[in-house]
């Protein structure tokens, strides 16, 4: 199950890999382009999951059942609080 260290253990991930995309992009006239292009892939990834990841582990609305009656939605509360 995840929990709040796999955003930092993403991010030490995607860090490495940008360095090591900055380091062993290909040679030649487009150097800077594949380095460029490489790193924001990999920060657009992170940030993407991270932001999934984040929005499961504390989520904005509760989920509520709707399949019971309405009878049994007071004792529920009642028992809640």
């Amino acid at each position: 199950m995840a929990n709040g260290t796999s955003i930092f253990v993403g991010f030490v991930i995607v860090a490495i890999a940008s360095v090591l995309a900055y380091f062993f992009s290909p040679k030649g006239e487009n150097q800077t382009i594949w380095r460029s292009s490489l790193i924001l892939a990999f920060v657009a990834m992170y940030l993407m999951w991270a932001l999934t990841l984040l929005a499961q582990l504390h989520p904005l609305i509760a989920p509520r059942r709707s399949d019971l009656r309405p009878e049994h939605v007071e004792n529920l509360k009642m028992m809640m609080f």
